[in-house]
């Protein structure tokens, strides 16, 4: 039990650091307003107006229903939103669905510090794992989600969402890499205060690099048949070393993702896929 406090008194000191850093409050979200504010502030993000990204009659259902529902504010404006939801009992896991930060705030850390906040809140309900899905097209997500939080990818979910016309999926698949945030990992615990991943390559394994574009949502707006052929051929690598038994074990901003190909001699399970240890 007090390794269990130990764990959330160190959360929520990291979390309480990463917000200070980027110089914005991070707090749950309640009352019908702020949860106006919230499905608007996402629905700007992704430059859907019309149709927004995650409603708020459906936030006042998760808020009463004992979901995460998270806002960083710079002063009195709201900034940042993120929103999770339980997952199955057995799972014993959040699921973080959507988080976005204005474009204003971009180079802060805003979204660490949520993240941060998101950790320490899930911790002290002793939920041990946070999961998620992200577009592994994007490079500084996929760079912040492995690299910076030491989140990992453990399944590649081929167009997860369907198309979602909106200025950042635009008119492309939505291919989702699946990733588990292990709370108490000592390499988690580290890089929530360091904002980084200590990993140390060794250079004893083989490792294969699977490059991606450095801005994506750029190439969709200037060339979108160029950014689906991109699309095409990352969801070919990928699933092909991870349904091969390969893990990927980091992201490098230059070389794309860092894969650990399955042993030559291994039997590869079915019941692999989707295995973070």
């Amino acid at each position: 039990m007090d390794s269990k406090v130990d764990t959330v008194h160190e959360s929520v000191m990291a979390a309480d650091a990463a917000a200070a850093a980027s110089g914005v409050t991070v707090r749950e979200l309640d009352g019908i307003g702020e949860l106006h504010a919230t499905a608007g502030l996402l629905a700007e993000i992704w430059g859907r107006p019309g149709n927004l990204p995650i409603t708020p009659e459906l936030l006042r259902a998760f808020s009463k229903a004992g979901n995460y529902i998270c806002g960083a504010f710079d002063g009195d404006r709201l900034v940042g939103a993120t929103i999770g939801f339980h997952s199955t009992p057995q799972e014993q896991a959040l699921h973080s669905h959507i988080a976005g930060v204005a474009p204003a705030l971009t180079g802060r850390s805003v979204g660490f510090a949520m993240k941060q906040h998101q950790r320490a809140w899930a911790l002290a309900r002793d939920i041990p794992v946070i999961v998620w899905t992200f577009d592994p097209l994007v490079a500084r997500n996929a760079y912040f989600n492995l690299a910076k939080l030491g989140a990992v990818a453990v399944e590649y979910l081929s167009n997860f969402y369907g198309v979602i016309p909106d200025v950042i999926n635009g008119d492309d698949e939505t291919d989702r890499l699946l990733v588990r945030w292990q709370l108490r990992d000592p390499i988690v615990v580290s890089a929530a205060h360091e904002g980084r991943v200590p990993r140390v390559d060794s250079g004893q394994h083989e490792t294969v690099f699977i490059a991606i574009p450095p801005d994506i949502e750029s190439m969709r707006r200037s060339d979108p048949a160029l950014a689906h052929e991109w699309r095409i051929t990352v969801r070919e690598r990928l699933t092909e070393q991870l349904g091969a038994g390969g893990r990927i074990v980091g992201f490098d901003r230059a070389a794309g993702y860092v894969v650990q190909p399955a042993a030559r001699d291994a039997v590869h399970p079915g019941a692999r896929r989707g295995d973070s240890s």
